[in-house]
Order: C-alpha cells, then structure tokens, then sequence
C-alpha cells in the first residue's frame, strides 16, 4: 500500500480537496496521513477520510520520512509561510525527505512560480491526483 502525506496548514482546505479526490480514486489502496500544521487543518482533512493523522512541527518532521510521497501546496517549502505556521525545520524535513513531492502551484506568500498557468483548485487537485500521483500506484496498489 502506497503511503501518502498530505500536508496543510491553515484551514486545511486545499488538503481536503486533495485528500477527497485521492480517495475517490484510490480508496483504500492508499493510505493517507494528514499532517497539519495546526489542530484545525489536521482536523478538516481527517474529517476527509484521513487514515492518520497528526499536527505540528514534530509531527511533520517526524513523518515526512516514513511515506512514500508528499503533497500539498508549494508553501510546505518555504519557511514561515502560512502566516508563520510553516517553520524552518518543517521546510527542511520536507524538502531533505527522500520522498518524491508533488505540489501545487498555490501559495501566499510574495512569490511567482513562472510558467505556470493559473486555474481553479479542483482542476490542480485533479491534475495533481489523476496525473502525477497515478504513476505511483501498480495493479496491486504498492509504490511503484
């Protein structure tokens, strides 16, 4: 079973989205931890059909080295985004993990990702799930 991180601060929202439409697709041959940076987007995104869950800076940094792929918004990798709830160290446990990443072109932050086009999240989410997160799955649902 592929094992795959979900990572969001905030609301929780664009990891909901994610989680929602990796469950639709995969259902249960993908096991997926929801890790917040805080209780409420940790929350929201178990409420999506989460198999685990947890929140904070430990969490995360613990985590992002026992999954098979991480996902989220590109912010996961820039420090102090998310107003602030994105830490130093969680940015470098996510971007040293061995991990693949897949994100998404969204943030807050006072960046622009060039030569990316802007479209509504439900059509990033499918994108990201559909597109770039099918070729880790074989016919038995294991890391590819």
């Amino acid at each position: 079973m592929i094992r795959i991180a979900v990572i969001d601060g905030q609301g929780g929202g664009i990891g909901t989205a994610i989680i929602r439409k990796i469950k639709e697709n995969y259902g249960e041959r993908a096991e997926v931890w929801a890790l917040g940076t805080n209780a409420i987007a940790t929350s929201q995104m178990m409420k999506a059909r989460a198999n685990r869950g947890a929140t904070g800076e430990n969490a995360i940094c613990h985590c992002v080295e026992k999954v098979h792929v991480i996902v989220g918004p590109i912010s996961i990798l820039l420090s102090h985004a998310m107003m602030g709830e994105l830490t130093p160290s969680m940015a470098q446990a996510i971007g040293g993990a061995a991990a693949p990443k897949i994100l998404l072109p969204l943030t807050q932050e006072s960046i622009s990702i060039v030569g990316t086009v802007r479209e509504p999240l439900p059509h990033l989410v499918d994108k990201l799930v559909i597109e770039n997160l099918a070729p880790f799955f074989d016919e038995g649902g294991s890391p590819a």
